[in-house]
């Protein structure tokens, strides 16, 4: 650091007398062996995913757990893959869709800044173990959730290519999965048919849209994939992995330390301050009023089906007694 310019002067000790909170990015490994300066210096401290859930002895995803994050002295961020699952699979778990849950992770090769070094090419490596860390994971910040991941890494290095497969418990449409997605917090949905084919693609719209270092914070999903048999739905979606744990983090600064006690709210400061959005071509496509209609014509229907669910002749009457019932 010295050569590079910066004077350098006291020790992480020091440093931690004199700050609220630790965000502790170190390689994996490393958070667990600092966690002991942290307890004598009675600092809070935010882990990565990296980490173990044991370290923090509480893992974190914004819009699931916010409230149990209030005035902890220790969070764990998850992992990228794992805050991707967690945001889509809590559209759809806080609703009751789902029975049990698959998915697969197609991981990036390698970081860009070491892509000199080990970058994968002409190939692509399974996991061989099953489940893969992300499903476990994602059970830590939504008890009680159903999924079986598996994973492998593809000779790229620009995000993540993510599949799910969701059982459901009971039929759930298109409309309504598109309109679950669309009302969670920090997913945005992209289309092929826009020329958004890839994962290179999208990440040269962060480019254009001149996002600071093409950073996406939401997660991607391909809107023109979403399926459903009746049975199962569908989603493909893609994960930046440099990005999307970065609002997590700042909300979870805010609910270590109390300042702000709702979760939406902590949201919303940290999506305007970073530029967060639900919609990348907000002035070319009305994706707003489209979703809105959608939400009340899906309403309606709803409201429909439980008006004409008790109309139906199956429905009891008055019971009368049976003739050994009657009196003599």
């Amino acid at each position: 650091m010295e050569e590079a310019g910066f004077s350098v002067a006291g020790t992480l000790e020091d440093l931690v007398r004199q700050v609220d909170v630790v965000c502790d990015c170190t390689p994996k490994g490393i958070g667990a062996k600092n966690k002991a300066i942290y307890e004598q210096a009675g600092v809070k401290a935010i882990f990565q995913g990296g980490e173990k859930h044991e370290v923090a002895g509480f893992s974190f995803t914004a819009q699931v757990n916010y409230a149990d994050a209030l005035n902890r002295q220790y969070a764990r961020v998850v992992s990228c893959n794992t805050t991707g699952i967690c945001r889509l699979m809590n559209a759809l778990h806080k609703r009751g869709w789902v029975k049990r849950a698959r998915g697969v992770m197609v991981r990036r090769g390698t970081d860009p800044w070491e892509s000199h070094e080990d970058g994968m090419i002409n190939t692509a490596i399974p996991e061989t173990r099953v489940p893969s860390h992300q499903g476990p994971d994602a059970q830590t910040v939504i008890p009680g959730l159903d999924i079986t991941t598996m994973a492998g890494a593809g000779p790229y290095n620009l995000s993540h290519l993510h599949y799910l497969m969701v059982e459901t418990t009971r039929p759930v449409s298109v409309d309504e999965l598109r309109h679950a997605l669309w009302e969670e917090p920090r997913v945005a949905f992209v289309r092929a048919g826009d020329g958004l084919v890839a994962l290179n693609s999208v990440i040269d719209l962060m480019r254009d849209l001149r996002r600071p270092r093409n950073d996406m914070w939401e997660v991607a999903v391909w809107e023109d994939a979403l399926a459903s048999d009746g049975r199962e739905l569908y989603l493909t979606y893609q994960v930046h992995n440099e990005a999307i744990a970065i609002p997590e983090t700042i909300d979870c600064i805010r609910a270590l330390t109390g300042i702000e006690t709702d979760g939406m709210r902590s949201i919303e400061k940290t999506n305007r301050s970073l530029g967060i959005v639900k919609s990348f071509f907000p002035k070319t496509v009305p994706e707003a009023a489209v979703h809105a209609a959608m939400g009340v014509a899906l309403e309606a229907a709803q409201r429909e089906f439980i008006e004409e669910g008790f109309k139906g002749s199956e429905e009891p009457t008055e019971a009368e007694p049976t003739a050994a019932q009657r009196p003599s």
